[in-house]
């Protein structure tokens, strides 16, 4: 019996142990995770991560397609963030260059000289070279579709994804995105609890409400997470605090100061900016209602963003909250809509939103909105403005079907809000007589995603489910 109870001992001493190895040995908060960096182009990534703030000697590799050797980056660089709410952590940042455009490549991390990461990720398309992107907003939930999402886009091997909004919830605080998405868009194996996706293909991102609409730093100190942890081009407009794009920051001293620190240059200027890939331009909108887009500076930087993109065969731009949805939810929030004119003459293509919890897909439209829109108010002070009612007139194009007839007269905008958060108006799905006549595809009783293939001037677009079923599928031709 003595032996017995030894035995008993010494596993139990064991397992506390290795427990102890095993916690000792989780090195990252966020694993690395490739971003398009602030100036994108087809042989460059950045690649991010996230560890706890101490000191040691970080060094990062890549093996690019026809080398024969590791070449380490430049020296990476960090940002500690230290506010409240959470422990105290860097992020690290380094630049993969010299990569060969569409090509698969290998990197690796070292701390003090030992591998402690490696990965092969997606170098970025050239203009001559097709494609695949993913779209899904509104999907931080930590809900079972949102998981089976990631591991449905693993599989269909994008080059990049993009994410119209709201991309953590509830308050796109720090804590937040530690455990309702790093966890599943950079998991170690692809299953049903998520995917090993940001290692391999770069995240681009907008601003929705649940990630930039609270501004008080005193009540969710480690909130505002969107400028911490996306490294995006910052070619929008300069702005400034109480203009009409950027709402005054509350909190303490102390507290904004941390989160200037912490958001370093990407504050404020990260929620408007454009970029090139591929064959395409593209153009991201921060669509939260505290911003107006009737304001000359700003129309002013898209009009020229827009005719900056000649070259480009295809336009395409991304906000969260839609000028055309037929969803009884958030249907007053139409701020958006007085856009329509700008991205016409700057021949847009096709936009993509979140916001709304579902999937939708206008005919190709043209609209003239009237000079007058009905600005909505709400709040505690009963004066914030949350929603536009914009009236104005539009025009359908009913001949496009987008498998016999594929060139649209007109704008075709997407909803693509059923990324993982509680669906919206599923009662809508097969009611088509609640559906606004500039509404072609309304599906809202299942999660969803966005798959489009880019080649030369043929984009093919399908709507997946979370089970992997095909919902829409459409082609535009140039």
């Amino acid at each position: 019996m003595r032996y017995l109870y030894l035995a008993i001992f010494m596993l139990i001493g064991f397992q506390t142990i290795k427990a102890q190895d095993v916690k000792s040995n989780e090195l990252f908060i966020a694993k690395p995770y490739l971003q398009i960096g602030r100036q994108p182009t087809p042989t460059s990534l950045d690649i991010l991560w996230h560890v706890a703030d101490v000191n040691a000697d970080w060094t990062v590799e890549v093996h690019n397609t026809g080398s024969t050797a590791w070449v380490k980056t430049p020296v990476p660089a960090y940002t500690r963030i230290a506010v409240k709410g959470i422990d105290t952590h860097r992020i690290y940042t380094a630049k993969l260059t010299g990569l060969t455009p569409g090509s698969v490549f290998s990197y690796r991390l070292l701390k003090d000289g030992k591998v402690v990461f490696s990965a092969e990720g997606k170098a970025p398309k050239s203009a001559n070279q097709s494609y695949r992107f993913l779209a899904a907003g509104d999907i931080g939930a930590e809900t079972p579709d949102q998981k089976l999402i990631a591991l449905r886009a693993f599989e269909q091997k994008p080059d990049f994804v993009i994410v119209p909004g709201d991309i953590v919830y509830e308050n796109g605080t720090v804590s937040e995105y530690r455990q309702k998405f790093w966890n599943i868009y950079n998991a170690d194996h692809a299953d049903t609890q998520g995917a090993p996706l940001m290692s391999s293909v770069p995240f681009i991102t907008a601003a929705g409400n649940h990630d930039t609409d609270n501004r008080d730093l005193d009540k969710y100190p480690d909130g505002l997470g969107y400028y911490m942890f996306w490294d995006q081009p910052l070619n929008g407009p300069l702005g400034a605090e109480g203009s009409a794009a950027v709402p005054v920051l509350k909190g303490s001293e102390e507290n904004r100061k941390a989160f200037m620190a912490a958001a370093g240059d990407a504050y404020p200027r990260m929620t408007n900016y454009s970029f090139n890939y591929g064959n395409a331009h593209w153009t991201v909108l921060d669509g939260n209602p505290y911003v107006d887009w009737s304001n000359k500076e700003l129309l002013d930087w898209l009009k020229n963003d827009l005719a900056s993109a000649k070259g480009a065969t295809w336009r395409f731009v991304m906000f969260h909250h839609p000028g055309f949805s037929s969803s009884h939810e958030h249907f007053e929030q139409q701020q958006m809509r007085v856009l329509s004119p700008v991205l016409e003459a700057g021949n847009v293509d096709v936009v993509f939103n979140g916001h709304v919890h579902n999937y939708q897909r206008s005919f190709p439209l043209t609209f003239i909105p009237y000079k007058k829109s009905i600005p909505l108010l709400g709040g505690k002070d009963g004066k914030t403005v949350r929603g536009t009612l914009v009236t104005g007139s539009w025009k359908l194009d009913m001949a496009y079907n987008g498998k016999t007839i594929t060139k649209p007269n007109g704008i075709i905008y997407i909803v693509t809000g059923a990324g993982g958060q509680e669906l919206y108006n599923p009662e809508q799905n097969n009611d088509p007589d609640s559906w606004q006549k500039f509404t072609c595809k309304f599906i809202s009783d299942v999660h969803s995603f966005t798959v489009a293939d880019v080649k030369d001037k043929t984009i093919t677009i399908r709507q997946i489910s979370a089970e992997g079923k095909e919902l829409d599928a459409f082609t535009i031709n140039k």
